[in-house]
């Protein structure tokens, strides 16, 4: 149990995380505002062209927002402990992109000024709007500080069967997967070359895949067959799992 590395984001993930965070609420700010306007200006049989032009900004500022969130998710998780939290905070984007068109979309069908026509082209759109944002906010797959504790360590464990029982890995700020090897033909000549653990990788940077040259390369230079990575991925797993 001594031996389990937890994840801890980085000061600089939770800044960008932060600043991600407040953007998406920017973007939801907007949205809002617009379908506020849309509400009181656009409701009518004169003005469904820029009715439904409007509903498309809103529905793609949702949609930019729910990105910037997951986005952010992903760089400062919260922990499945704490189940409130967890759930508003992976599923806060859907939960806005339906709040988006949810007060539209109840006022168009009982808008009694419009005709039936317009009514239902409107209504209909809305409908379809609201259902993309939503669904396009859902996180499916949400991140939390105990998914990244379990890869981390599966990770670590795999790499040291990999990389002769080192935990030592490199990476660049623009990269997006750690390396093995700092002479790696994807890095060697970069600026400014990070070293440390798998855990400092996805802490520091969220990195959290090997480079497949490298796995390649050690592989090659312990001999490892591809038989061989399974058995070591297997053994890394039930490691972690006993572990827990």
């Amino acid at each position: 149990m001594s031996d389990q590395k937890v994840f801890i984001a980085s000061d600089e993930s939770k800044a960008k995380a932060k600043q991600l965070r407040l953007f998406a609420i920017l973007a939801w700010i907007v949205a809002i505002a617009a379908q506020v306007y849309a509400i009181f200006k656009l409701i009518g049989n004169e003005t469904l062209v820029w009715l439904i032009v409007v509903m498309a900004v809103i529905l793609a500022l949702a949609i930019t927002a729910s990105m910037l969130w997951k986005k952010a998710n992903r760089l400062d998780p919260a922990s499945e402990k704490d189940k409130v939290r967890f759930f508003f905070q992976n599923q806060f984007g859907a939960i806005m992109g339906v709040l988006a068109f949810l007060p539209l979309v109840i006022l168009i069908f009982m808008n009694k000024n419009i005709d039936g026509k317009t009514k239902g082209i409107a209504g209909s759109i809305a409908v379809v709007f609201m259902l993309v944002a939503g669904i396009s906010g859902v996180d499916f797959n949400p991140p939390s500080v105990e998914k990244y504790t379990e890869e981390i360590n599966e990770q670590t464990e795999q790499l040291k069967k990999l990389n002769v029982d080192s935990d030592n890995v490199f990476w660049t700020s623009a990269g997006n997967k750690y390396h093995i090897y700092e002479d790696c033909q994807h890095i060697k000549g970069r600026d400014q070359i990070s070293n440390g653990t798998v855990k400092e990788s996805w802490e520091q940077k969220g990195i959290s895949e090997l480079c497949k040259t490298c796995e390649k390369n050690a592989m090659k230079e312990n001999n490892i067959s591809e038989d061989g990575i399974n058995a070591i991925n297997e053994i890394a797993v039930d490691t972690v799992t006993n572990m827990n």
